[in-house]
């Protein structure tokens, strides 16, 4: 983890319990670094979908939409769409959310291997 910070010269690195560590990006400086290093290197998997997503999420956050709360909705409808999906809290406070469509991801070659 220690080298991916590094690399990238971002986000930082937490303990999570007593074997797990987390690495976070949190400035909007940092997410762009983390946007701009997948663009130019893409994910191959069914990942790249919620990359696309995160995307997505950040653009609205970019636009300061996230500050009304239809903006609001629009990121939680993406968290839904993401990993797990929303928690039992999201789903309590953002009631009748419906997640947005996921990508599918079918073109899974390297374009370039270097």
């Amino acid at each position: 983890m220690e080298k991916i910070k590094s690399y990238l010269g971002a986000g930082r690195i937490s303990k999570q319990g007593s074997i797990g560590v987390q690495f976070c990006v949190d400035s909007v400086k940092d997410r762009l670094v983390i946007v701009n290093h997948f663009n130019k290197y893409p994910l191959l998997t069914q990942k790249k979908a919620d990359f696309i997503l995160f995307k997505n999420a950040i653009e609205i956050i970019e636009r300061k939409e996230h500050l009304n709360t239809e903006g609001l909705k629009k990121i939680v409808a993406i968290k839904a769409s993401v990993n797990k999906g929303l928690s039992d809290e999201l789903k309590s406070a953002f009631r009748g959310i419906i997640s947005v469509d996921r990508p599918l991801i079918t073109d899974q070659m390297i374009s370039d291997p270097n």
